[in-house]
């Protein structure tokens, strides 16, 4: 039977503290990325390890118009 996949709350978390290292939105929480930005990576590719697979899933997040599970997170 089918199990439906929760989301890992560590993973949720980070997108809501972790800033960009560099480029043009340096700084700027990884939840808060214009989807513009995502998309340009999505394009040209995701940067290797970490960093990647997190801007890649605040990308699908915004993709499919779940941001709202984020807010919460961001009041903690």
């Amino acid at each position: 039977m089918f199990e439906p996949v929760q989301p890992d709350a560590e993973i949720l978390l980070q997108l809501v503290k972790m800033k960009m290292p560099f480029g043009k939105y340096k700084d700027t929480v990884l939840c808060d990325l214009p989807v513009s930005y995502l998309e340009w990576f999505q394009r040209k590719g995701f940067p290797k390890g970490k960093l990647g697979m997190l801007l890649q899933t605040v990308y699908e997040i915004k993709l499919n118009g779940l941001g709202d599970i984020l807010e919460p997170l961001k009041k903690m």
